[in-house]
């Protein structure tokens, strides 16, 4: 049985979470967009998680929509004292499937309300507030007037704590002039390196980043050298993934998704995979192998 204890603790918000949590991106449909195939197991994957430690699951009122909300819901309410659950609002799903802009005032207004109806809470444990500015990466803008609505939800005791997604260091540093920032949600990995500095600093400020595509956007050549590096190690590369990440700093906190109970377990197992100081090196040379 694998031990996510071994990853450590870092705080969220007012708790303290571990390191390797769990996202719920993937128990909706294909597309991350309708029901799942099978909703027994995907249950069965929320609880199983729960089960095995961990206490932060990432989740947002966009994702099928409203099915993993619904879907955590139903798993595991009433919620453990020591549950920690992330939402993030701002964007809407078309009925393509499409991820469609929803930063208006009124939209983040309804977004905060159908989080707390869907996952049958009173009160968000932590609301990222995601940047549409550009839907695939961070754009460079100005947040302060969806972030400023965050905010007045959050005096108002709809929202316990705030954090941000998908932006560049200065909208970090514009955010944090207007409230209280919990966590920084980016792409993120051992071949995408953009945010090392980013990191480095909230750390130091005891902020919380979660990186979310720990395998995406490696080229082939990046990817033979994770995976050998996992060969050699008797590892998946997901785990030398998610390891690295563990090791790179201590405020990172991980969520891997998975709908397979196999997989979640893998995923999980991760927590105590030591990786020698030569698989570092070699993992650290990964960001400079072209991605072409």
């Amino acid at each position: 049985m694998s031990s996510i204890e071994q990853s450590g603790t870092f705080t969220l918000g007012h708790r303290s979470v571990k390191r390797v949590g769990y996202g719920a991106m993937q128990l909706a449909g294909p597309g991350v967009f309708g029901p799942p195939k099978d909703r027994g197991a995907a249950l069965a994957v929320l609880r199983e998680a729960v089960a095995r430690g961990v206490n932060h699951i990432d989740t947002s009122d966009f994702y099928g929509p409203h099915i993993t909300n619904q879907l955590i819901r139903e798993a595991l309410h009433p919620y453990r004292d020591d549950l920690t659950i992330v939402t993030k609002i701002s964007a809407r799903r078309g009925d393509d499937g499409s991820w469609i802009p929803a930063m208006s005032r009124e939209e983040l207004i309804q977004a905060v309300h159908d989080n707390l109806r869907n996952l049958g809470l009173d009160v968000l444990d932590v609301v990222n507030l995601r940047s549409m500015l550009g839907i695939h990466g961070p754009v460079e803008g100005s947040i302060e007037e969806p972030l400023t609505v965050v905010a007045e939800l959050q005096r108002q005791g709809l929202v316990r704590h705030i954090g941000l997604s998908n932006v560049t260091p200065a909208q970090v540093a514009e955010g944090r002039k207007i409230c209280e920032i919990v966590c920084v949600q980016n792409h993120y990995n051992v071949a995408h390196r953009e945010d090392d500095a980013l990191i480095d600093a909230l750390a130091r400020d005891g902020i919380a980043y979660v990186p979310f595509f720990p395998l995406g956007g490696f080229s082939p050549l990046q990817s033979s050298t994770l995976s050998g590096v996992a060969a050699r190690l008797g590892a998946t590369p997901m785990q030398v993934a998610l390891a690295w990440l563990l090791r790179r700093s201590p405020n990172i906190l991980l969520i891997p998704g998975t709908s397979s109970i196999a997989h979640l377990h893998e995923n999980l197992a991760a927590a105590e995979l030591a990786l020698p100081d030569d698989a570092v090196k070699e993992l650290e040379s990964v960001a400079t192998i072209s991605a072409t």
